[in-house]
């Protein structure tokens, strides 16, 4: 009689019906995902609306305020003020009637009268010549006076506030780029707003989507 050899059997495991633990690790793990994706929304939310406020907050310090004073916004080129004014910091001069003028004040006023060339010196004296009001200046780091007493009419007006290192961003906003770095951030505020839009209503939707999903889930469960 002749025997077969022995046939080795493997039985292989049934995967049975999700129980409610796997479902509960599911549901976690679809939480943290929607969380971390959220953060990382609000982060670059928070991060761009940050950089337009900034980009704001710069365009009126050097075109907004000086326009409703009827002043100016001007760089400072030379190290004759340091070091309260640096070389390279935004000064904004607004009109000051000569009179209202004190001995302290930051003063610019124009080299040669009626020439665009100007300066911004300190106010150390106020004298009379020939029964005209003049005003003797002085750079803060420079060692004497100006060598000529300055003149009401070259007088541009006074320093009105100062910010580091912004005169660089002045030189840029000048002339014909001024009109096209505002159209820039003007361009961005309307991109900022039309994308924060966008994605609100991108994630209504999901939640729509998902709550809809749910309750028919819901519903096929119970019939």
């Amino acid at each position: 009689m002749t025997l077969s050899p022995p046939v080795s059997t493997t039985t292989l495991p049934t995967r049975g019906p999700a129980g409610p633990s796997s479902r509960r690790t599911r549901r976690a793990d679809a939480r943290r995902r929607d969380e971390g994706k959220s953060l990382l929304h609000y982060l670059a939310v928070s991060l761009s609306a940050s950089i337009l406020v900034l980009l704001l907050a710069v365009a009126v310090a050097v075109v907004g305020l000086p326009v409703v004073v009827g002043g100016s916004a001007m760089t400072v080129l030379t190290q004759s003020m340091e070091p309260g004014l640096p070389h390279g910091t935004l000064v904004v001069i607004r009109p000051t009637p000569v009179d209202e003028i004190r001995v302290g004040d930051v003063v610019t006023y124009q080299i040669s009268s009626g020439e665009a060339a100007v300066v911004s010196h300190r106010v150390v004296s106020k004298t009379y010549a020939d029964g005209e009001l003049t005003f003797v200046t002085k750079g803060d780091n420079n060692d004497s006076v100006d060598p000529a007493p300055v003149k009401p009419v070259q007088i541009r007006g006074t320093l009105w506030y100062s910010l580091p290192l912004l005169g660089w961003v002045n030189n840029v906003l000048n002339g014909s780029n001024r009109a096209v770095v505002l159209a820039v951030v003007a361009g961005s505020l309307f991109l900022y707003a039309a994308v924060s839009v966008g994605g609100a209503v991108r994630d209504r939707r999901k939640k729509t989507d998902a709550a809809a999903a749910v309750a028919l889930r819901k519903q096929v469960r119970g019939s």
